[in-house]
């Protein structure tokens, strides 16, 4: 029986980040350098595959400190923590590694400065996310307002208006982010705004090869887990680019074929902590199922790269 013939788009820049890469590594080498087990507070990455993984090696991944015995090391998630897990890691006189991702740091940092200059902070950013509690975390209670939509803004009761300044969570869709922005520059004209684009590089360069691949695809498949901000906003950036039909799936077991029944192209990319691996894994479903002809489509090239903290390149002592 003939396959169908279908062309695969698929995105570049996709997958694994920097800041996730680095992240991944940092268990790995604590595995290697104090043997296992070593415990890591929340999943170092929202991938169930790369979490599986980790555990075989010998990562215990547990939601709070308090479930970590004294005397095994304790690596904090890429998403950062708030001042207080450190701290009390600190008084229990525990090792432990921080692996939150730099550019997530340069935003913890950015409140640091502002709240230091006077200034009361606005986080745009998804309620309950590890980076949102972490970055909130930072600073005392009160001290960050916490917006999710431009209609949030409306609701937002600075104790003075003229001292305010705004940070992103890094992983939001930089559409969305841009009307949330401006909804607060109209209401607080003297808002004071980061220096620099504080959603990193990868999301955007993700979501723009989305955009680039939407005119060409009948249907977008984002690979990444359900509980991944920049994975979800991908499939968000796919629909508002025009594409009918954009799902997520973890792998290929939960890609739905009847949904796909009679289309001619589908466009692939992977959330920034889901591992080549999956990507490679869901085209030979497709090549199990069609003739496909598979197309890349670059937008630009990463270069990036973030060393893992010097006590993983110490020898033990």
């Amino acid at each position: 029986m003939t396959k169908p013939a279908l062309t695969l788009y698929l995105a570049a820049p996709r997958g694994f980040c920097a800041g996730v890469d680095r992240a991944i590594k940092i268990v790995e080498l604590a595995i290697e350098k104090w043997g296992a087990p070593v415990y890591v507070r929340h999943e170092i990455v929202h991938n169930k595959y790369v979490v599986d993984g980790l555990r075989e090696k010998g990562a215990i991944f547990v939601e709070e400190l308090d479930d970590c015995p004294d005397d095994r090391p304790v690596i904090f998630s890429a998403h950062g923590v708030a001042k207080a897990v450190p701290a009390a890691a600190i008084k229990r006189e525990m090792l432990f590694v921080d692996a939150t991702c730099p550019l997530v740091s340069k935003v913890h940092i950015e409140a640091e400065r502002h709240h230091a200059n006077g200034l009361q902070m606005v986080m745009i950013g998804h309620e309950g996310h590890p980076e949102t509690v972490g970055t909130m975390g930072q600073l005392p209670d009160g001290e960050v307002i916490l917006v999710e939509t431009p209609h949030d803004v409306a609701g937002v009761t600075p104790r003075d208006p003229r001292k305010l300044a705004f940070i992103t969570q890094t992983t939001l869709s930089v559409d969305d982010t841009a009307e949330i922005v401006a909804a607060l520059q109209a209401r607080f004209p003297s808002i004071v705004g980061p220096h620099k684009e504080d959603i990193c590089y990868a999301t955007t360069n993700r979501q723009e090869a989305v955009k680039s691949i939407a005119p060409k695809i009948d249907a977008l498949l984002v690979i990444g887990a359900p509980n991944s901000s920049n994975s979800k906003r991908l499939v968000e950036v796919g629909r508002t680019a025009g594409c009918g039909y954009a799902q997520l799936v973890q792998r290929a077991t939960e890609v739905d074929w009847r949904a796909l029944e009679g289309i001619g192209s589908v466009g692939l990319t992977a959330g920034a902590s889901a591992p080549e691996v999956l990507v490679n894994e869901v085209i030979d479903a497709f090549r199990d199922r069609y003739d496909i002809t598979v197309e890349l489509v670059e937008t630009a090239k990463e270069r990036v790269e973030f060393k893992v903290p010097r006590v993983l390149r110490e020898p033990v002592t």
